[in-house]
C-alpha cells in the first residue's frame, strides 16, 4: 500500500471518519476523508519544515495542563482570519472530535 493511502486511512480512523478512495473523488470536489463535521485534506511529506516543528515545540513547552498547544501561521499582509492553526492530531482528536478515546499521547485507550 502506498504511504499516502496508509496515512489517509490512519488519520481517518483517528478522526472518526472514512477515507474516500481516489476513484470516488475528483480533484477539489471531495475531501480525502469523509467526516460528518470536518473537511479533511491529508498531505504527506517526508519531513516538515524545521520552523513549523519549532513553532509547535514552543507552543507545547509553554502550554500548561489542560490547555491545547497551537501554533498560528500568519502570512504577512494577509487578513488575520486567513491564518492557519496547527495543532497535533492527538490533541485535535481528543479535544475537538467525538473520538475521545484517542489520548493526548496519541494512543487508543484512556
Amino acid at each position: 500500500m502506498r504511504d499516502w493511502k496508509q496515512a489517509e486511512r490512519r488519520i481517518a480512523s483517528v478522526l472518526g471518519g472514512v477515507r474516500v478512495p481516489v476513484s470516488g473523488r475528483q480533484r477539489g470536489y471531495a475531501p480525502d476523508i469523509l467526516h460528518p463535521r470536518l473537511s479533511v485534506e491529508v498531505k504527506l511529506r517526508s519531513k516538515l519544515p524545521a520552523w513549523i516543528e519549532e513553532g509547535m515545540r514552543q507552543a507545547e513547552s509553554s502550554s500548561t495542563k489542560g490547555r491545547v498547544p497551537v501554533c498560528v501561521l500568519h502570512q504577512d499582509r494577509r487578513p488575520y482570519e486567513e491564518a492557519v492553526v496547527l495543532v497535533r492530531l492527538s490533541h485535535f482528536a481528543h479535544n475537538f472530535t467525538e473520538n475521545r478515546e484517542y489520548t493526548e499521547a496519541g494512543e487508543k485507550g484512556a
